[in-house]
């Protein structure tokens, strides 16, 4: 049997063609794998802007993220007079950008890089409404005959406002805002907690608007960016402000298990395949305040209905030709660290950061190796057959890892917002026997810094995977949150010992 393993191991090797991919690009996988740039993180709140070819994300954490096709993002560094405000909101308006965000004034600038000016401070030509306490998530929208509005949110439960914009000066209120909804207790997902058990309370926040086919979309969040229960939700109108109608299908975006939670306070946007793409934080399970951003696609029905499948495997990316005759990807390494899997191991572990926390498919614990352990690796079996059961082989073509970890203080850099650099270099093996590996992914000569990264490269089949970090960054917390090989079923190899089958029985019901 381990001849057979050897000889499959060699085939294996000739199969793969290239041991240092290049980024394929065909699929996208959430948590986006966003660089990070000096004073720059995208920890959330994210709004995405299209400008001629270009697309600009925006983030609270500051920086801007520019793209062509909303998959491969840079980190561009963003000139402002002041700071990036918290949730910036950046519209384009006459040739010209305003930024606004929680807490600040209106800022402007001739391009979406800046550099940003003071535009001027929010006053009103008409009477202001209880609703108005301040910048707070802003949102200005223009609507196709030119005519500026801003929307924001009141605080806890107050709802959504709008108000019409002096064309002129869009520090201006044109009249008194409008109430356009507030939270409702029978919406049961707007209520705060995990299991949205206050009946009383919400924070509702985020707003942001569409125009598809003459009807007006107002997507919004609740129940609070530290519930794993955070989530979006959306009205419709036939005017900007209203009145909205509360939409039927509502959440449009819900998720509580997995990688992938949290999923509200974002964007929507038509990528370069036209078709529309909502971006959206995700809160992650442990601390509060642990932040990433994801994106799928956005559908429409005949009536008009707009949903969302909030996604965390590999998906097809706009514009991305999907590889001919390959099953879909699914993640083939989960739990994978137990006793069935006897030959699965961490290098090692620190004790209560157990090498089987990367593959639990959940972001609220991490593996921590050794501090002596210079390269730590994570060896994955993907079959867990006894001697009596078949091996099952997998063809595994993408890979993500979250990096993160548990600081000598006891905090947990790894899920917040640290600027400092994240430069990580690592390489994914494969094996059909647990001792002879072949090199599939190499990024041990890496250079971007990223705390989540999603590497395709070219399909190989394989009962091992190995992952190992050649280099942390300097000072950094050395853990992994999370590591996933996606992939799918393959051949198999025969069980160590043959058992007997129904058709093996003797047919005249005797013992033998």
């Amino acid at each position: 049997m381990k001849n057979l393993y050897s000889i499959i191991s060699i085939l294996a090797l000739l199969i793969v063609t290239c041991a240092n991919a290049q980024d394929l690009k065909r699929q996208y996988c959430n948590p986006l794998p966003m660089e990070i740039g000096p004073g720059g993180n995208a920890s959330g709140d994210v709004t995405v802007l299209k400008y001629q070819d270009k697309y600009y994300m925006y983030c609270t954490g500051g920086g801007a993220w520019v793209s062509t096709d909303l998959v491969n993002w840079e980190y561009e560094h963003v000139e402002h007079v002041s700071r990036i405000p918290v949730a910036p909101d950046v519209a384009e308006y006459n040739g010209r950008f305003y930024m606004s965000g929680n807490d600040c004034p209106l800022y402007v600038a001739d391009h979406p890089l800046g550099p940003y000016t003071l535009a001027g401070e929010w006053t009103n030509t008409g009477e202001i409404s209880e609703g108005w306490n301040g910048a707070f998530d802003t949102h200005i929208y223009v609507d196709d005959d030119n005519q500026p509005y801003l929307f924001w949110p009141g605080r806890g439960i107050s709802g959504i406002y709008g108000v019409k914009l002096n064309p002129d000066n869009l520090c201006e209120f044109m009249g008194k805002p409008v109430h356009l909804f507030g939270f409702n207790p029978m919406h049961k997902w707007e209520r705060y907690g995990e299991m949205n058990e206050y009946p009383g309370v919400a924070w509702i926040e985020g707003p942001w608007v569409i125009k598809r086919n003459g009807i007006y979309y107002l997507e919004y969040s609740a129940s609070g960016t530290q519930w794993k229960t955070y989530a979006e939700g959306y009205y419709t109108a036939t005017s900007p402000l209203g009145p909205y109608t509360y939409a039927a299908n509502n959440p449009l975006l819900q998720k509580t298990e997995g990688l992938v939670t949290g999923t509200a306070h974002g964007s929507i946007v038509q990528g370069p395949d036209n078709e529309w793409w909502q971006f959206y934080t995700i809160v992650l399970s442990n601390p509060p305040g642990g932040r990433r951003i994801g994106m799928d696609k956005v559908e429409f029905d005949e009536d008009g209905l707009m949903s969302v499948v909030v996604t965390d495997t590999p998906q097809p990316a706009p514009l991305a030709e999907p590889a001919k005759d390959k099953p879909r990807s699914v993640p083939v390494t989960i739990n994978k660290m137990r006793a069935m899997n006897a030959l699965s191991k961490a290098s090692s572990e620190q004790f209560g950061f157990f090498g089987s926390y990367a593959v639990d498919d959940f972001s609220g614990t991490i593996w921590m190796p050794e501090e002596d352990d210079k390269e730590p690796y994570l060896m994955i079996e993907l079959s867990p057959a006894t001697r009596f059961d078949v091996v099952q082989l997998f063809t595994v073509d993408a890979m993500r890892v979250m990096f993160g970890g548990m600081s000598k203080s006891g905090s947990n850099r790894g899920f917040g917002r640290s600027y400092s650099d994240q430069v990580y270099k690592y390489r994914l093996e494969v094996s059909m026997d647990g001792e002879n590996f072949t090199t599939v992914l190499d990024r041990t000569d890496n250079t971007v810094s990223r705390n989540t990264v999603f590497d395709e490269f070219e399909p190989v089949e394989c009962r091992f995977v190995k992952l190992t970090v050649t280099s942390w960054p300097e000072g950094a917390p050395r853990g992994i949150i999370d590591f996933t090989v996606f992939g799918y079923p393959s051949t198999y190899l025969p069980a160590a010992v043959a058992t007997p089958t129904f058709s093996d029985l003797p047919k005249d019901g005797s013992r033998q």
